[in-house]
């Protein structure tokens, strides 16, 4: 069980950063990032809806809603379990990939909430993956911004307030790109959560 400042609550936002240790990659083929998102999928259904996420090269970004009380606690084990039983039967890997604490921080506001889903989606982008976020394919921007089907992705409420229909949610969203200036910093992300807790959070 995590070790929480204050308790996990009900329906609580959260954006998760679950890091690979040392650094290393915690992806070496599109089967292993597909294989990460049929784990998500499958523990999510149980615990949490996902509104946005980035497969990273040693990182995965999750914004999350828990479905009840504990589900992001419980949802992180989970996850990290059923990956590396994917890990093992794939490769014979038996070390443990992830650092034993990931960071939680909650998001609460709808202007907070967007710009961490842009946050999220454009990491690609930043990280020289790609010239566009739509020009990457594992992360939540075609679903959010472009209309791809995606399984996964649950609209959260204040993404659902950017328009009546979900082509103009759609619209306003991908408008949301065009604008400079937002970002989410280490200081406005504070840990809440863990498989054992970070005592720090880091960008």
């Amino acid at each position: 069980m995590p070790r929480l400042a204050c308790p996990e609550e009900a329906h609580a936002t959260l954006h998760v950063v679950q890091r690979a240790r040392e650094r290393r990659a915690c992806f070496s083929c599109t089967g292993d990032r597909a294989a990460y998102l049929e784990a998500l999928r499958e523990c999510t259904a149980r615990e949490c809806a996902v509104h946005a996420y980035a497969l990273m090269g040693n990182h995965v970004h999750l914004l999350i809603t828990a479905l009840r009380a504990g589900g992001a606690a419980r949802l992180m084990p989970a996850l990290a379990a059923g990956y590396a039983r994917y890990l093992a039967a794939a490769y014979g890997h038996e070390d443990r990939v992830w650092e034993e604490a990931y960071d939680a921080s909650p998001v609460h506001a709808r202007r907070h909430l967007l710009a961490c889903m842009r946050y999220i989606e454009e990491n690609p982008v930043r990280a020289g993956l790609a010239a566009h976020p739509g020009g990457y394919r594992w992360s939540s921007y075609r679903a959010n911004a472009l209309g791809e089907h995606d399984a996964l992705i649950t609209p959260h409420p204040h993404y659902c307030s950017l328009g009546r229909s979900p082509e103009e949610r759609r619209a306003a969203y991908a408008a949301l790109f065009a604008r400079t200036g937002v970002r989410i910093t280490p200081a406005s992300r504070r840990p809440s959560g863990s498989l054992s807790p970070r005592a720090r959070s880091r960008s």
